[in-house]
C-alpha cells in the first residue's frame, strides 16, 4: 500500500504553551537579563548534571570560547578533539589562538578513540575535548586515564548529550569543565542558549566575570569580557524544557527502537551502536549506509528520502577537511576512519513529535528506495 507523501523535517523542537507562558511571564515582569530565571535555571540544571556549578550563556559556541578563555587555553596550545563534530567546538579554539589537533573516531560510537588520541599528544597539548556525539557519552575512562597520565585537562563537548548517563554520571561531569548547547536541534531548547558546567568554584567565577564584560562589581572592570549573557526569556524557557527532558528522551527512544527492529533487516543498513553502561539520548539517529552490500549509495539514499519529503541530513562533514582549517595543513586522507565514515552516515528524524504514522513512512519509504534501486541495478 502506498502512503500518503508527508513533509517530515529533521528537526521539530518540543516547545508549547507552557514554554509561551513561562517567557509571556518574563516579559510582563520587566526584568529580561539576567534575573531569578536564569539563577534557578543554572540551579536546576548543575542539579540535574550532578555538578556544584553551572553557568548560562548565549549560545553553545560562546560557551566554548568561555571555556577556553576561563581555563587559560591560548596561543601556543593544543586542544585535541574530533574531526566527526559540528565546526564550533574545533573553530572556538582559533578565537583564543589556540590550536585544534583533530583525532580519529571510533567506527561503532563515532566518538574520539583513545588510543589515537594518545598517539597525538605533544608538549604543546593542553586539553583533550571528546564530543558526545549524537547524545551517547565518549569513552571517558579511557580519556580520562590519558589525560591524568599525560598532566593535561580533560573537558567535554556535551552540547548534544543533556540527559545522557555514562556509569551512571551525567555528561557535563566529567574532568575539568564542559558545555551543553540549547539550540532547536538539541533534545532541549531555549532557542539559542548555552551552558559551562563544573566542579571547580574558581572556573566558575572566571566564566562568570568574561560572560558579562569582565566586571567583578558594577562598572568596575578586572579584565575584558565579552557580552555572553543570557536572556531571562531564555532561562525561563529552559526551564520548562528540563522538566520536559525526562519526557522528550523516553519518546526518542521509542522512535529510536522502531527504526532499529525495521532498518536493521536491511543488508548493508546498520544503525547506531550503543556502548556498555550508557544510554544514548539521539539528538541524532545516524546509521551507515554500506554502497556495496546496501545496493545505493548514501547520497543516492537521502536525496531519494528527500524527493519524498524525509528530511536525511548528515551530521558532520568532517572538520579538518572545512576550508578554515587549510592553514593547519590538512588534507584528504589525514583521518582515514573519519573520512570513510563520513561517506556512509546518514542522520534521520528521530524527534518527539513524530507521530507512529511518520515512523512507519519513513521506514516505507527507506525500505522501498532500497529495494526498488537493487531492482534496477539487477535489470
Amino acid at each position: 500500500m502506498r502512503c500518503e507523501r508527508r513533509e517530515i523535517p529533521i528537526l521539530a523542537p518540543r516547545v508549547g504553551e507552557e514554554e509561551a507562558r513561562a517567557v509571556s511571564e518574563v516579559i510582563m515582569s520587566g526584568r529580561l537579563v539576567e534575573g531569578p530565571k536564569v539563577q534557578a535555571f543554572e540551579e536546576a540544571f548543575a542539579a540535574m548534571a550532578g555538578v556544584r556549578h553551572a553557568v548560562v550563556c548565549f549560545n553553545g559556541t560562546v560557551a566554548l570560547h568561555l571555556l577556553w578563555k576561563a581555563l587559560g587555553i591560548g596561543p601556543g596550545d593544543e586542544v585535541i578533539v574530533p574531526s566527526m563534530t559540528f565546526i564550533s567546538t574545533a573553530v572556538s579554539l582559533l578565537f583564543v589562538g589556540a590550536t585544534p589537533v583533530f583525532a580519529e573516531v571510533d567506527r561503532h560510537t563515532f566518538n574520539l578513540d583513545p588510543d589515537d588520541v594518545a598517539k597525538r599528544i605533544t608538549a604543546r597539548t593542553k586539553a583533550i575535548m571528546p564530543v558526545h556525539y549524537g547524545g551517547q557519552v565518549a569513552m571517558m575512562d579511557e580519556l580520562g586515564e590519558i589525560a591524568a597520565s599525560r598532566g593535561i585537562m580533560l573537558c567535554e563537548d556535551a552540547a548534544e548529550a543533556a540527559g545522557a548517563y555514562y556509569k551512571g554520571r551525567h555528561a557535563g561531569s566529567f574532568g575539568s569543565g564542559s558545555i551543553f548547547s540549547f539550540t532547536p536541534s538539541k533534545n532541549m531548547t531555549t532557542g539559542e542558549g548555552g551552558m559551562v558546567t563544573t566542579d571547580d568554584p574558581a572556573l566558575a567565577a572566571k566564566v562568570r566575570l568574561l560572560k558579562n564584560h569582565g566586571q567583578d562589581r558594577e562598572y568596575h572592570h578586572v579584565e575584558m569580557g565579552y557580552n555572553y549573557r543570557m536572556t531571562e526569556m531564555q532561562a525561563a524557557m529552559g526551564l520548562v524544557q528540563l522538566e520536559r527532558l525526562k519526557g522528550t528522551l523516553e519518546i526518542k527512544s521509542r522512535n529510536a527502537r522502531f527504526y532499529d527492529r525495521a532498518l536493521s533487516q536491511i543488508e548493508g543498513v546498520t544503525p547506531p551502536f550503543v556502548a556498555e553502561e550508557r544510554n544514548h539520548t539521539y539528538m541524532l539517529y545516524t546509521l551507515l549506509v554500506d554502497e556495496e552490500k546496501a545496493g545505493i549509495s548514501r547520497d543516492e539514499l537521502a536525496g531519494r528520502l528527500r524527493e519524498k519529503g524525509i528530511q536525511a541530513k548528515i551530521y558532520f562533514p568532517p572538520a579538518h577537511l572545512q576550508p578554515v582549517f587549510r592553514e593547519l595543513g590538512h588534507r584528504e586522507g589525514g583521518l582515514p576512519v573519519t573520512e570513510g565514515l563520513a561517506g556512509q552516515i546518514l542522520s534521520l528524524p528521530v524527534h518527539s513529535l513524530l507521530t507512529e504514522e511518520d515512523l512507519q513512512y519513513v521506514v516505507g519509504s527507506f525500505t522501498a528506495i532500497v529495494r526498488e534501486h537493487r531492482a534496477s541495478r539487477t535489470k
